[in-house]
């Protein structure tokens, strides 16, 4: 049985990145995936990207102003994130495996297309079902989190089966929530987001999965609201480049009558060296 990290070779890595469709299909779900995930407005989190691949879902939570780690299993996935110069920090890890991530680590997480992946068996041995990687995974995720939080998975199951395998799974490791159907009609358009809440403050609802049916137009009107807001609420982060981060340290060493000038750094916001 095939797994992310035998499809995703250095070839299939570079040729998802670049399709266009695929870069489409990444942002549209990232976007509804932060909507399910409600963060507070104009406040600084912290957000795993699990299953981050090459960054594209990354690219976004910069441009709406959070600070993300992101996990993958697939090495040539995150060499070419290297390569995209992505801001998050990347790790390579088998999510089957668990996280060891110090506790209340993260303000919230979300997954693009990976949680199907946890259903293959890797080998023959016990420890390898889909029932034991579930539940390693969603054991150490749910620690990872902090009191009250949210996880947001959009995933393609292929049965209802798979579906109750995985929620019950997560309920069992202390999650609430459970399934949001986006477009239930729909052949084309239907997305299935698992939405987990840890903890009860606030009084946490299941939100209600999107009706009727999808289409070009409703996807560009709300990527036009989306880049329309962020324009009016400053999130967009600026590009430090070398000259940039030259400049700011040539001003903060200005001595301008102050004691305890730092001294300077060899930083320059250089790529950094792929160590996968």
């Amino acid at each position: 049985m095939t797994t992310s990290l035998q499809y995703y070779g250095d070839t299939e890595a570079k040729k998802y990145t670049t399709n266009t469709r695929n870069q489409q299909i990444q942002a549209d779900m990232t976007y509804r995936a932060l909507e399910l995930l409600n963060m507070p407005p104009s406040q600084p989190a912290f957000l795993l990207d699990i299953g981050c691949g090459s960054g594209l879902s990354g690219e976004i939570l910069d441009e709406e102003g959070y600070t993300w780690a992101g996990v993958d299993i697939a090495p040539s996935m995150l060499q070419v994130a290297l390569e995209r110069e992505v801001d998050g920090d990347l790790f390579l890890q088998d999510i089957g495996q668990g996280f060891g991530f110090r506790p209340g680590s993260f303000d919230g997480a979300i997954s693009i297309s990976v949680l199907q992946w946890l259903l293959n068996a890797e080998t023959s041995h016990p420890t390898s079902s889909p029932p034991h990687r579930l539940n390693r995974f969603f054991t150490t995720l749910y620690s990872a989190l902090r009191n009250p939080s949210r996880a947001v998975f959009q995933f393609y199951p292929s049965s209802d089966d798979q579906i109750q395998l995985i929620t019950s799974t997560a309920q069992r490791a202390g999650f609430g929530g459970g399934v949001v159907l986006d477009y239930p009609n729909s052949k084309k358009a239907k997305k299935v987001f698992l939405c987990l809440f840890v903890g009860s403050g606030g009084g946490q609802q299941l939100p209600e999965g999107l009706e009727g049916e999808e289409d070009d137009q409703a996807r560009f009107e709300r990527r036009r609201e989306k880049e329309k807001k962020r324009d009016r609420g400053g999130k967009r982060k600026a590009l430090k480049d070398k000259v940039w981060i030259l400049k700011k340290k040539q001003a903060s060493h200005i001595p301008l009558g102050k004691e305890g000038v730092p001294r300077d750094s060899k930083y320059t916001g250089r790529r950094r060296k792929p160590n996968f």
